[in-house]
């Protein structure tokens, strides 16, 4: 894709496409801050309730609810089940444009049940845990709307502000369903972000994902007395992992290739007749992802050719890379120097002192640095998600703050301790915080929108967005399932 210069973009002086407000003073940005920290008890509680739930992608009712009636009673209208998702929605408040949307998740990760405590103690061993924090993701974007509603009305600017409740974002791409119903068609600007070990405003992009689970059918036998009669799934399925670990060493060092064998047989005396691997794999770049994952798709034919048995497979999700957007990135991390970094009490101090002897140190995160904001950088990450679908689509702002101990390895028993107590609970503040005050600058300068739309245009380079998920294809609604 091509690159464009932050500054260059900036610069570019366009006319609004809709009736402008005056520019927000200190003043107004003091008032919508402090009305953050009047509401950051509640919305700690709903963090915290959230976390407590920890249910997994298109299964968070009860998260989901919360959330939804917090921003009802805010004054939001709701739409509730949206795009063929039970635990999807969209609250909205205003009128016309512009229209800035501000991304919400809830999801919970599989098997990552901890209590928020330095050393590992699962809750409910076994049971889901908020290891990627979205706990805080879903609570913060809320706060922030609600705050950015109060403007709205207090200074009666036209525009429109909504939350999107986006479930499973965890392999599920609910904002891929939500994209394709045409959700996000008015949408002028699209804020998230998401929690991590520090403080930054991305330009970084991530990886495109296409994920599947490839069932295996053969035939169920004796396996002592009459194994020629057998043939084994299960075979299929090594088949198929030893065929991708040997093309690791032939594709685009940037790919990520991993599995995990979800259905193996049930006793070790009986030729197993169902086999099932769920794979991912990543890359940059959808189009040369699209590439590696026809060899992917080959490696599990090859595993059935050789064993004789029937290969299925179920896509359950594809996102793309996320697209930065240079005058967006710039605008929010402004807001986010205003904001700050996290300062720990000394218990906070203490707990973090103590997790992070169960990790290896991080150059790029070393103790003490929650209080710092990084500049942008360009460049990827090694996450995906379907944030990245709505970037293609709108331009998109993404955040990141220290909810998460420096250091801290994502999606782990460390990640979900923090993100259950008050260091996350800080991180959360600060991104409620920026993207409130992002939000602010918007609705008050059309120049900020319009510069954002010139930003997207030059990175999109003329690309037109198509799902690689088949038009036909429902949402994934049961595929936490074992």
């Amino acid at each position: 894709m091509r690159m464009i210069g932050r500054g260059l973009l900036i610069a570019v002086a366009l006319a609004p496409a809709f009736a402008a407000a005056a520019p927000p003073t200190d003043a107004e940005r003091a008032t919508l801050l402090a009305s953050i920290d009047a509401r950051a008890s509640r919305f700690a509680d709903l963090a915290r309730q959230i976390w407590e739930l920890a249910e997994v992608g298109h299964q968070e009712t009860r998260s989901s609810a919360l959330l939804a009636h917090e921003l009802k009673a805010a004054g939001f209208s709701l739409q509730d089940g949206v795009a063929g998702i039970p635990t999807a929605f969209v609250a909205s408040y205003g009128a016309g444009r512009p229209v800035i949307a501000i991304l919400g998740e809830y999801d919970a990760l599989p098997g990552l049940s901890q209590e928020d405590v330095p050393e590992k103690r699962p809750r409910h061993p076994g049971a889901p845990g908020h290891g990627c924090g979205h706990n805080l993701l879903g609570a913060g974007a809320a706060l922030a709307a609600v705050a950015v509603r109060d403007v709205l009305a207090e200074r009666k600017l036209p525009g429109t502000v909504r939350f999107y409740g986006t479930p499973a974002e965890e392999g599920g791409g609910g904002k891929i369903y939500m994209a394709r119903a045409g959700l996000f068609r008015d949408v002028d600007v699209v804020l998230t972000w998401h929690t991590g070990d520090r403080n930054r405003s991305d330009l970084t992009s991530s990886l495109a994902n296409v994920s599947a689970k490839f069932r295996f059918r053969g035939a169920a036998a004796h396996a002592a007395g009459e194994p020629e009669q057998g043939r084994s799934a299960l075979d299929a399925v090594l088949l198929t992992a030893h065929a991708l670990e040997l093309m690791r060493e032939h594709v685009p060092q940037e790919t990520r290739i991993h599995y995990v064998i979800t259905k193996g047989g049930g006793a070790p005396n009986v030729v197993p007749d169902l086999a099932e691997i769920y794979v991912y794999a990543r890359h940059p770049e959808m189009a040369v992802l699209d590439g590696i994952w026809e060899r992917v798709s080959k490696c599990a034919q090859a595993g059935a050719l050789a064993t004789e048995t029937r290969m299925e497979m179920e896509l359950v999700n594809s996102v793309y890379n996320y697209l930065p957007n240079d005058a967006l990135t710039s605008l929010q991390d402004l807001n986010l120097r205003r904001v700050g970094g996290v300062d720990y009490t000394a218990e906070e101090q203490a707990f973090a002192t103590r997790l992070a002897a169960t990790f290896p140190p991080d150059k790029e995160a070393p103790p003490g640095s929650q209080d710092r904001v990084l500049p942008p950088k360009e460049g990827f990450d090694s996450g995906s998600s379907d944030v990245g679908d709505v970037s293609w689509l709108v331009p998109t702002a993404a955040l990141t703050t220290a909810t998460f101990v420096p250091g801290t390895p994502g999606h782990s028993w460390q990640s979900t301790a923090c993100a259950g107590g008050t260091i996350g609970r800080k991180g959360m503040l600060v991104a409620a915080k920026t993207l409130a005050l992002t939000a602010l600058d918007l609705f008050g300068d059309a120049r900020h929108v319009e510069a954002a739309r010139q930003s997207f245009e030059a990175r999109r380079g003329g690309h037109v967005y198509r799902s690689r998920v088949p038009d036909d294809a429902k949402p994934p609604l049961r595929y936490r399932d074992p």
